[in-house]
């Protein structure tokens, strides 16, 4: 993909990945320009998401970017607490992510998905007012879903290895299969592109 293709997708959005009553809706920070231009959720090459998803044993197998609506068969999903893409999250500001917040809230109470894991915890901290918020299952629910903050998968984030993020993103998932049982009931909402 060339220098000119990204910068052409600044500032798009990409569809979420959703469906009603999911077990897991994983919500990144904003769009990479790599994924604004592909359509496809943690396109970018340097981005941990899709090997630690299946590392901590939420799909089969590992998926790549363009397999992002196979999720839905495993009662997972994706969004974003900021629609837009930017190069890098320090380009959004402190306000779009309280609007993000309160969109996503409102996406949360309308789709119900069982859990709410946000995976970027600054970005959990200034969506939600929450400043002293860390890694890990949080005392609240948002729209009726248990939230879970996770550490962010992209490459930057090197306080974290994919092994380390596999086992709290693991975590996540035993609480979600102890607590809670996959909807027996089919999608009520389909966003997929």
């Amino acid at each position: 993909m060339t220098s000119e293709e990204l910068q052409a997708a600044r500032d798009s959005t990409v569809p979420d990945v959703v469906a009603g009553g999911l077990r897991v809706l994983f919500c990144g920070i904003n769009p990479s320009l790599m994924t604004g231009a592909t359509g496809h959720h943690f396109a970018h090459p340097g981005n941990r998401f899709w090997p630690v998803l299946h590392r901590s044993g939420f799909t089969p197998r590992q998926l790549k970017p363009a397999e992002q609506a196979e999720l839905l068969r495993n009662g997972l999903g994706i969004t974003n607490v900021v629609a837009r893409a930017t190069a890098r999250a320090d380009e959004l500001s402190a306000e779009e992510f309280r609007e993000g917040g309160q969109i996503l809230a409102a996406k949360v109470e309308e789709l119900r998905p069982q859990w709410l894991a946000v995976v970027g915890v600054t970005a959990y901290r200034t969506a939600f007012g929450k400043r002293t918020a860390r890694i890990g299952p949080q005392s609240h629910t948002i729209g009726g879903a248990h939230v879970w903050v996770l550490p962010n998968p992209s490459g930057l984030n090197a306080h974290w290895t994919i092994q380390t993020m596999a086992e709290e993103y693991g975590r996540l998932l035993t609480r979600v299969d102890h607590n809670t049982a996959v909807p027996a009931t089919p999608p009520m909402y389909l966003d997929v592109p």
